[in-house]
């Protein structure tokens, strides 16, 4: 370590025992999650007792904890300078309402041919950008966060209004157009608001009238050396509490076929890697910093399971096949993007001396 330049030395000397170790705690969470919901079935019941539309309650708060410290971080007064990089905005909406949905299509088609079920839910979970755990990878990546905080509200805005016809375009009309099997499912637009409001919109507006009523009462010092510290890592409790209760809910049936898993496993990591990577790329190929690359590159890469989990379960059933793919889904992209998480910081260690990070 003595042999790192000062710089990279810094970047590490800033991440705590937890953030270094986090994948360790992940999969530990991962671990307890599944071994709760395999040997004491009846948990899940309790964890599913009380809902908010079609999510368990525990995992909601787990949410809604893991998103709160890190919208309060951002800089909310410079928003205006984040909107006016064309830049940004134009390639996040490329890549993730362009690529990202045709991607995942092609990944479920070439990979599940002959399971429907499983291709429909991996098809949903492409149409969902997701605007929860992305804050967290951003974060821990060192990544804009006043960029990630504005990309993750427009894919929210265009999530409410596109899920449905990208749904129908997917499932029905492309399938169609190439001679494949078609899905004719219809969505709630009334449930993919109110996923969108839970998920974003509480934490979101708790987020900055902290900042705002913080910065008034106690001043920018206070807030940013004390405040912010002391609530920071409440956002990877919450996280770790999510993957708990997550893997739990569904921890019998991930355990009883671990064959269906590694089924639909394959074109969910390949899904993360090439979005990751794509973003990454075309980020610096345009000239834009590490932060906002790096914004750009998770943002394209994560998903928003708990909308086509929901969806799953008002279409199909809570104990469906497209459900259960949704519910696979951060079982596989929690770690994944954790290990992008640390090749994102080694990238940018590299990338130190360039001006243009």
């Amino acid at each position: 370590m003595s042999d790192a330049p000062p710089e990279e030395r810094a970047v590490l000397a800033r991440l705590s025992v937890l953030d270094r170790f986090l994948p360790l705690w992940i999969l530990l969470a991962m671990a307890s999650g599944l071994l709760l919901g395999r040997f004491f079935p009846a948990i899940q019941g309790l964890l599913d007792a009380v809902r908010i539309g079609n999510t368990s309650l525990p995992i909601a708060l787990g949410l809604l904890l893991m998103m709160y410290p890190v919208l309060a971080k951002v800089h909310y007064e410079e928003l205006g300078h984040t909107l006016r990089d064309r830049r940004l905005l134009r390639l996040s909406l490329l890549l993730v309402w362009g690529l990202g949905p045709a991607l995942m299509f092609a990944l479920a088609w070439l990979f599940l041919p002959s399971q429907p079920e499983f291709r429909t839910g991996l098809i949903l979970i492409g149409l969902a950008p997701c605007i929860a755990m992305v804050l967290i990878w951003i974060d821990l990546a060192q990544g804009d966060r006043e960029a990630a905080a504005l990309l993750v509200a427009i894919n929210s805005i265009v999530q409410v209004l596109a899920y449905a016809l990208l749904g129908g375009f997917y499932l029905k009309i492309l399938p169609g157009w190439l001679g494949l099997a078609t899905q004719d499912v219809a969505f709630s637009m009334a449930e993919i608001a109110r996923a969108v409001l839970v998920f974003l919109g509480l934490p979101l507006l708790a987020g900055y009238l902290t900042r705002r009523i913080g910065l008034r009462l106690k001043g920018p010092r206070w807030y940013e050396q004390r405040f912010i510290p002391t609530i920071g890592p409440f956002a990877l409790y919450g996280l770790l509490f999510t993957i708990v209760v997550m893997f739990a809910l569904q921890g019998q049936a991930i355990t009883s076929d671990p064959l269906t898993v590694a089924r639909v496993a394959v074109p969910l990591v390949l899904y993360f890697a090439i979005m990751w990577g794509t973003a990454f790329v075309v980020g610096r190929r345009s000239w834009l910093s590490y932060p906002k690359t790096a914004t750009l590159a998770f943002t394209a890469a994560g998903n928003n399971f708990e909308l086509a989990i929901a969806v799953s379960i008002s279409v199909w059933g809570v104990s469906s096949r497209q459900a259960l793919a949704g519910v696979i889904g951060p079982l596989i992209e929690v770690p994944v993007l954790v290990a992008l998480v640390y090749v994102s910081l080694w990238l940018r260690r590299r990338l130190l001396a360039s001006p243009r990070t």
